[in-house]
């Protein structure tokens, strides 16, 4: 057994935490680079319930800047998107020069979710796997960099997820209606896993499958192969030097608080 794992083979946190911190200050260099360079990025996260998506996200996004690294969840389409184009709704959310947009989920719902539970018609179902490869080569070819990961969780890891989800009360919001029925039908989602990457596995925008039954293993895998997918390098900055604080209308600040409402100091 590797001597950063646990008895359960899991990695130890205390080396998870030291290695993503290093990770995550290679993804503020990143940012800095994607903002010098102006580039456009998508990166898509797509997998099977409970594959740990939302918390290799959390990782990626928690250092860095919101308005660089944009996370975009969107919900159930309304009644006017639904008359849309099907893509349209996620083309709003597009990057512009120095952005990296972050899908957790994206346009490939339509070829999991709406098609296991019939959310889309066989028709509609069929178009968007004929058409997907077509509309990424149009992104590629506008000059955005497009990564689309898919997080591979086992079946008993899954079980094991949801069981916790429900038995812990900080878990709990987690879990939902659709998730117990993705969790019924296990094999139908991995057909239709099997007939997304067959389709849309492209050379110009293929697909990257990470292993999620450890979760800590899994975001600092994502995460260093993230960071070798776009070359960047040291931007340069000028000296920053903190000026002089103005003496001018000096006066007691802290004295002027006196008698307002502060929060118990409890910590």
């Amino acid at each position: 057994m590797a001597k950063n794992a646990n008895d359960n083979g899991r990695l130890k946190r205390k080396d998870y935490e030291k290695e993503l911190g290093r990770l995550q200050s290679e993804l503020c260099k990143l940012q800095e680079w994607v903002k010098y360079k102006r580039l456009r990025v998508i990166v898509v996260f797509e997998g099977r319930d409970a594959a740990g998506k939302g918390g290799t996200i959390r990782a990626i996004a928690e250092r860095v800047s919101p308005r660089v690294f944009r996370v975009s969840a969107l919900p159930a389409p309304s009644d006017r998107q639904k008359s849309q184009m099907y893509i349209q709704r996620y083309m709003e959310h597009f990057p512009a020069g120095g952005e990296i947009v972050i899908f957790d989920r994206s346009w490939y719902n339509r070829a999991g979710v709406e098609h296991v539970m019939g959310f889309c018609t066989k028709e509609e179902y069929e178009k968007f796997l004929e058409v997907c490869p077509m509309f990424e080569k149009y992104i590629v070819d506008a000059g955005i960099i497009l990564i689309k990961y898919w997080m591979e969780v086992g079946k008993k890891e899954q079980e094991r997820r949801f069981e916790a989800r429900i038995k812990d009360p900080l878990r709990q919001w987690k879990l939902s209606p659709m998730d117990l029925e993705s969790f019924r039908r296990w094999y139908e989602y991995s057909h239709a896993r099997d007939r997304m990457l067959e389709a849309t596995d492209s050379d110009h925008a293929p697909w990257r499958i990470v292993r999620s039954d450890d979760k800590r293993r899994a975001r600092l895998n994502c995460i260093s192969h993230l960071l070798s997918m776009i070359p960047y390098g040291k931007v340069p900055r000028e000296k920053v030097k903190l000026p002089k604080r103005k003496d001018k209308d000096r006066y007691d600040d802290q004295a002027a608080l006196k008698g307002r409402h502060f929060v118990p100091e409890k910590y």
